[in-house]
């Protein structure tokens, strides 16, 4: 079976998943969707003895039917291997009633390295089967992990380059320290004074310039996206929920065709969309819980139907989090409204004009497979000390948010729960540890608190910290967000 593109907000012509994939954003602002989402064509119980690298395939091939099973395999042997610290790649370790998905093994410790492994060379074998000669220019908003994963993995690629944008005051310590000594040749990062929302608005509003589309063009660029709202990232994403799946049942917890819950802890929604796509696969999912901080729109969203993004931004010790536009939210908002484009084109234009919108009691009735759950920054706190004094095992703000809402919307019930833990904590060490003893660690050094990670959970400190204690900071570049389009152009040498 084919599967095509298009976008959320027209009925345009459709297009393969190589071509979805090199655009990124599809010219009227929507984001491609599938026009179907296929189902498993597998059987569920053989998922115990596959491999990460197996399952990716079975999960992928469905979607990425332009490509052949050796462009495919290849693009997946290439992204899973020793770049990630384990050979299960995902590791799934049961604590404290809680089954937590560890999805930060990869090079960057988060796990948008789950899906920006594998997107540069999904990314460059597209540009091979559609005869692509521009250099592709990935251009990409960051709250903080997608930043980092897209430069390595787009850094030194042939045939790229990337432009990274971060809120200057809105990231921690060490993923601000890992973006700017990015040493890559082809790699530019920018802080904004401004926050997440204010960068990925930017950058929409660049993939949205048609003469600046022109001028690229004729100078031999086009340009791409490694955000969550390109379907090349969010495909890789089901796979490890499917894999999780598989994991419970060799764990001896599930048999094939029980039912598990998720738990995500969300900003862009792109991570939970994942395991509703997984869902309506055939993945035996009855809830999935969204699990937000204090920036609480998706919760308000699930709990009253109205998406309000005019609200107080925070900022929390769950950055990745700190989030007011979805951007992914659209493709859910598609799906319930009956994959009506004009519908959904109208619900975002009154997002972006108005601040809200809200969806019918019609679209609410397709949303109970969702629960919604939030966790203030002391319960935060109070999760990341729990679950170490309980188990000895420290948890990072944005999992230990997902950690306290699965406690708090699921309680211990007999169905397993699956708690998508999505950073280190080496990448959070000054919130892990004043969670833990703020007295003690208050007035030590960020680096220092690495050093008393490692005392206090006996994990290893991973090369993606170690190696940037000392690393020279090769990008300063700061800009103004009204600055971002004239900042990619003399980047460009226009």
């Amino acid at each position: 079976m084919e599967i095509r593109y298009h976008s959320t907000r027209s009925e345009g012509e459709t297009m393969t998943a190589s071509q979805a994939i090199l655009k990124g954003l599809a010219d009227d602002g929507g984001l491609f969707v599938p026009t179907a989402i296929p189902e498993f064509d597998f059987d569920l119980s053989k998922l115990p003895e596959m491999s990460y690298q197996e399952t990716a395939y079975e999960v992928m091939k469905l979607f990425l039917s332009d490509f052949t099973e050796d462009e495919l395999k290849h693009c997946i042997n290439s992204a899973y291997d020793k770049k990630f610290d384990t050979d299960v790649i995902a590791p799934l370790v049961e604590k404290d009633g809680a089954n937590y998905l560890e999805l930060f093994h990869g090079k960057t410790i988060a796990f948008k390295d789950m899906a920006l492994s594998i997107l540069p060379y999904l990314m460059t074998t597209s540009a091979k089967k559609n005869g692509v000669k521009n250099e592709i220019v990935i251009l990409t908003a960051t709250s903080g992990d997608t930043g980092k994963a897209a430069l390595a993995g787009f850094a030194d690629v042939e045939g790229t380059s990337i432009i990274v944008f971060y809120p200057k005051d809105g990231v921690s310590p060490i993923q601000k320290q890992q973006m700017v000594t990015e040493p890559g040749k082809n790699t530019f990062v920018v802080g904004i004074n401004g926050n997440f929302d204010d960068a990925q608005t930017g950058v929409k509003n660049i993939f949205a310039d048609k003469e600046l589309a022109k001028e690229m063009d004729a100078k031999g660029y086009q340009f791409s996206s490694a955000n969550s709202i390109n379907i090349g990232r969010l495909v890789p994403q089901i796979v490890y929920y499917v894999y999780a799946y598989g994991q419970l049942m060799k764990q001896g917890k599930i048999k094939a065709g029980d039912e598990i819950n998720v738990v995500v802890p969300t900003g862009n929604f792109g991570n939970i969309l994942a395991s509703y796509y997984a869902k309506n696969m055939g993945l035996p999912i009855r809830k999935l819980v969204c699990a937000s901080n204090e920036n609480k729109v998706l919760y308000d969203f699930f709990d009253n139907g109205t998406y309000d993004r005019k609200r107080e931004f925070i900022l929390t010790s769950s950055p990745s989090m700190d989030i007011l536009i979805s951007s992914n939210l659209e493709r859910l908002i598609y799906r319930i409204t009956g994959d009506d484009t004009a519908k959904t084109k109208e619900f975002m234009e009154n997002l972006a004009n108005k601040g809200e919108y809200t969806i019918t009691e019609e679209m609410r009735a397709k949303l109970t497979d969702f629960a919604g759950g939030f966790a203030t920054e002391e319960q935060t706190a109070e999760e990341i000390a729990k679950v170490y004094n309980d188990t000895g095992y420290v948890l990072d703000p944005h999992t230990a948010v997902a950690s306290y809402v699965r406690r708090s919307v699921l309680g211990d019930g007999e169905i397993p729960a699956v708690v998508a833990s999505t950073a280190s904590p080496y990448k959070f060490t000054r919130s892990v540890m004043l969670a833990i003893d703020k007295d003690k660690y208050d007035s030590m050094e960020d680096f220092a608190l690495v050093d008393e990670l490692l005392e206090l959970s006996g994990v290893k400190i991973p090369y993606a910290v170690e190696s940037i204690r000392t690393a020279p900071v090769l990008h300063k570049t700061i800009c103004e967000k009204d600055e971002m389009t004239d900042v990619v152009k003399k980047r460009l040498g226009f």
